[in-house]
Order: structure tokens, then C-alpha cells, then sequence
């Protein structure tokens, strides 16, 4: 059986969430324009709203897998 891709837009929110989560800057970004930027940003401000609200690493892989699933 052959596991299903995930588009560029899922990988830009899950990894700007992650960049977010362990406090880097988002002028850290890797995309330039567009909607995958818009999605990468998305991601890093939950992240980092996250991050403040006190959420440990535990909290925040639940609530990534939580993502990944609901974007199917």
C-alpha cells in the first residue's frame, strides 16, 4: 500500500510550527512568496503562541499530528 504525499502547503505549516515552537525568527522563512510562505508563517505564529502559552514538546507533536490529520 503506498503512503499518501502531503502537498508543499501541509509541510510549510507543520515545519513553520515547529519553527515557531522552539523560538526561531521568522525571518528564518525559507520561501520568498506566495501561499506556501503564507502557510509557513500560519504555522510559526501558532507555534510560537504555543510556545508562550506554555505548551510542553509533548503537547505540541499531539497538536501537530492533530493537524496533519484534520488537513485530510
Amino acid at each position: 500500500m503506498k503512503r499518501q504525499k502531503r502537498n508543499r502547503s501541509e509541510i510549510a505549516l507543520t515545519r513553520g510550527y515547529q519553527a515557531g515552537f522552539t523560538g526561531l525568527s521568522r525571518d528564518k522563512c525559507p520561501f520568498d512568496t506566495g501561499e506556501i510562505r503564507h502557510q509557513w508563517l500560519s504555522g510559526w505564529r501558532e507555534g510560537r503562541e504555543d510556545r508562550w502559552n506554555g505548551y510542553n514538546t509533548a503537547a505540541s507533536v499531539q497538536k501537530m499530528s492533530n493537524m496533519q490529520v484534520a488537513h485530510y
